[in-house]
């Protein structure tokens, strides 16, 4: 994007500084629903600052400007921003201030700070508010200016929602919601305002299009003792969808009315969670009403799976696994040949996934990274960056899909050709810390960030890490990053419990040499009795070869090995039969014993 467009919106921010009395904004990457990804609607951040990632924050000061995000978008900012006038934080990193500390040390008491109280958190406002206070500065939720300066904003998403087919839910909507009132009695809820779009999808046994990649409807649900309140834009309710809600009790209402309903409710609490609930719907809950701030009893309902789910997300990893063999088959024999890019095995991936029976597209924008692109997390390679694929190095390529039946999420680095020592090194590590953490056995109990350890201490003994988390929850024909468990090195108090779906996906990064990466989504399912209680453990539910090119074999343990194999005789038993003969020859060869490569 040309920068100096960049600037020019950053100006006409500044200029709405004096009429709201502010001297700073922050433009976070969230909608009003605080979702990781957001319809184009709510991509003010992005349009601000250019910067393309999915997670960052802006901030606008009468004369500087910064954009703060994560180590996966380190290498992209910096790029991105170069020229804007926009300086780049990188998170995580001792030196880097937080926004609060910037914003303390650069303005001046008695100075005001803008925020859109509807695209930040219950707990962000209030934090950020009592973080400035010390010093003498405010808080302020305004009216959101980029109404007034993004004059081609893009509309509200209008495209109607659908009813989740009960063969695919498990569950009816009223079997889930009698569930979440039993939950919520525990807390002595009266009511529960959930804002989370996949919570309420999830809740209702409906889904939609508008985020890109989540199937998921803007909307808000509010579920009382006997009743539910539905809030939606009435040009998405079909005569189905309204046949659906009112069979299970559910009223529907107009999304803009959703603060004016809340100014009015007749409970004596609610339910809500302040990480999860913008500031300006929290700001206009009766007086009368007493707040109970804690997690939404659906967070954890909907990520242990039931028997139908469970069925399903197995149906869907066969054909994922059936159109990533095929796929992985022909880059085998197009790279040699010349002509492939980054963007065209993209495409080509999507073209085989497509094909496959209830795929509905990606989970996710796929990141193909060719040699050191790979070493940018969250690459998305475009026509000025795409580069071709040669007979040698690594291609990390990170996908999903959306099926019916279930959400996929899989990376594989693949050797096109020679590889250095370095990359084989690199990559058998990586192998090491995914297996490990596979076959770990735990007790009931355990938290993810208990387990952090599997998966990074190859890499940590020779003095390397990764700064992303090893694993995060995937959700049922939903987003493919769900909560409330976590594997990642910060503590998440959520336990793993049998039913859960979670990925597995260590790396390690090298600027301007190569990424590496493997990722299977795993089950936790039972393992038992023992000594002071039950045992759980991971099923590997992903199916896809794993590239041996790169593996050094003797790195590898022989329980690491034995695993390797195991989980290749499983592939090539679950995918053949779905192959035609030259396929499953391919497969055939790539499922074989480590061995027989060495």
């Amino acid at each position: 994007m040309d920068k100096k467009i960049i600037k020019e919106r950053i100006s006409a921010l500044r200029a709405t500084f004096d009429k709201e009395g502010i001297a700073a904004f922050i433009i976070p990457s969230t909608d009003a629903h605080l979702s990781e990804y957001v319809a184009p609607h709510w991509k003010a951040r992005e349009w601000i600052s250019g910067f393309t990632g999915s997670a960052g924050t802006v901030v606008v000061t009468r004369d500087k400007a910064g954009l703060w995000t994560d180590s996966r978008y380190f290498l992209q900012a910096a790029r991105q921003l170069e020229g804007t006038g926009i300086e780049l934080y990188k998170e995580m990193l001792p030196e880097t201030p937080g926004i609060p500390a910037f914003l303390s040390a650069t303005l001046k008491p008695g100075d005001a700070v803008g925020i859109d109280g509807q695209v930040f958190s219950v707990e962000e406002a209030l934090q950020l508010e009592k973080q400035l206070r010390r010093n003498g500065i405010s808080a302020k939720s305004i009216s959101d200016p980029m109404d007034l300066i993004w004059t081609d904003r893009p509309v509200m998403p209008e495209e109607p929602a659908f009813v989740y087919d009960l063969k695919y839910a498990g569950r009816t909507c009223r079997e889930k919601l009698d569930a979440v009132r039993l939950k919520m009695k525990e807390t002595g809820a009266g009511a529960l305002l959930i804002s989370s779009l996949d919570e309420i999808a999830w809740a209702l046994n409906i889904r939609g299009n508008d985020v890109h990649c989540n199937p998921v409807v803007v909307s808000y649900l509010i579920v009382g003792e006997h009743d539910a309140h539905f809030f939606i834009d009435p040009r998405k309710v079909t005569e189905e969808l309204a046949g659906h809600l009112k069979e299970a009790g559910v009223s529907i209402h107009n999304y803009k009315e959703t603060e004016q309903f809340l100014n009015h409710i007749k409970v004596q609490n609610i339910l809500l969670n302040p990480t999860r609930t913008n500031y300006a719907v929290y700001s206009a809950i009766c007086p009368d009403c007493r707040i109970i701030e804690g997690d939404s009893p659906v967070t954890l309902l909907k990520a242990i799976r039931n028997e139908r789910e469970i069925a399903g997300i197995h149906a869907a990893m066969q054909r994922d696994g059936v159109a990533l063999v095929k796929f992985l088959k022909w880059l085998e024999e197009a790279v040699p040949a010349g002509n492939e890019t980054e963007i065209s095995v993209d495409r080509k991936l999507h073209e085989f996934r497509a094909a496959q029976p209830l795929y509905m597209g990606e989970s996710f924008d796929t990141i193909a990274g060719y040699k050191e692109h790979g070493a940018i997390v969250h690459y998305e390679a475009t026509p000025e960056t795409d580069m071709p694929l040669k007979p040698e190095g690594f291609l990390l390529l990170d996908s999903g899909a959306q099926y019916l039946d279930g959400t996929t999420d899989i990376t594989r680095t693949i050797a096109l050709g020679e590889l250095t020592e370095e990359e084989k090194t690199d990559y058998t590590l990586i192998l090491k810390g995914h297996i490990d953490l596979a076959m770990a056995v735990f007790p009931e109990g355990t938290r993810g960030a208990q387990l952090d350890v599997l998966a990074r201490m190859p890499i940590w003994q020779h003095h390397m890490n990764f700064l992303h988390g090893t694993g995060h929850g995937v959700g049922h024909f939903l987003n493919v990053h769900e909560g409330p468990q976590s594997i990642r090195m910060n503590e998440n108090p959520v336990t793993l419990r049998p039913g859960m779906v979670t990925s597995n996906e260590p790396g390690v990064y090298k600027a301007g040499s190569h990424g590496v990466r493997t990722e299977n989504l795993v089950l936790t399912v039972k393992d038992g009795e023992g000594m002071f209680g039950n045992y759980l453990k991971f099923e590997t539910i992903t199916l896809c070869p794993i590239c041996k090119k790169g593996i050094i074999k003797e790195m590898l343990t022989a329980e690491e090995t034995e695993w390797l194999d195991n989980y290749h005789r499983h592939v090539y038993e679950k995918l053949s039969p779905s192959l035609d003969e030259e396929e499953r020859e391919w497969l055939k060869e790539a499922c074989s014993k480590l061995d027989t490569n060495h």
